[in-house]
């Protein structure tokens, strides 16, 4: 604690030192870049207000359609209903869209949960073993320039 005060009253009489010309243009140049970029390029905070909202509420919609249950069937019934004249096709989307549905409701059902842990445990480990194969690859090609050719 005494330590910490001593060095923080010696840092505090330092005088401030200058950035090197180059830093600064550079880091004035890349300020200037990300002002001048789209609003759609800039993080989500700095998007217009109600492109925020409508994209917040899109993406409500979408995830209680995909939660809900049978809400794609209900949705492609409401369609097919809605345009049964015109669009004939659209009734024959829905019966594969329900076939499907019922297709993943009843795997859902019939595998194991031990099968279906297995296979997430594996996928990771598999996640896994890419990543250290990538990270040491990289280390190897990238990191050693001398037996990655005439990379300079």
């Amino acid at each position: 604690m005494k330590a910490e005060r001593i060095w923080s009253e010696l840092v505090r009489g330092l005088p401030l030192r200058r950035a090197p010309a180059a830093l600064e243009s550079r880091v004035c140049w890349e300020l200037e870049r990300r002002a001048a970029r789209r609003w759609w390029f800039r993080g989500f905070s700095q998007w217009p207000a109600g492109v925020r909202a409508s994209f917040v509420a899109i993406c409500c919609i979408i995830i209680g359609l995909t939660l809900g249950d049978g809400a794609w069937t209900m949705l492609a019934r409401t369609l097919s209903n809605a345009a049964a004249a015109p669009l004939s096709w659209t009734q024959s989307a829905v019966a594969v869209l329900r076939s499907v549905y019922e297709v993943a409701a009843l795997l859902i059902r019939v595998i194991p949960a031990t099968w279906i842990y297995g296979g997430l445990t594996a996928g990771i480990a598999l996640y896994m073993a890419l990543f250290g194969l990538s990270a040491a690859a990289y280390r190897e090609l990238y990191l050693r320039p001398s037996l990655s050719g005439d990379r300079q």
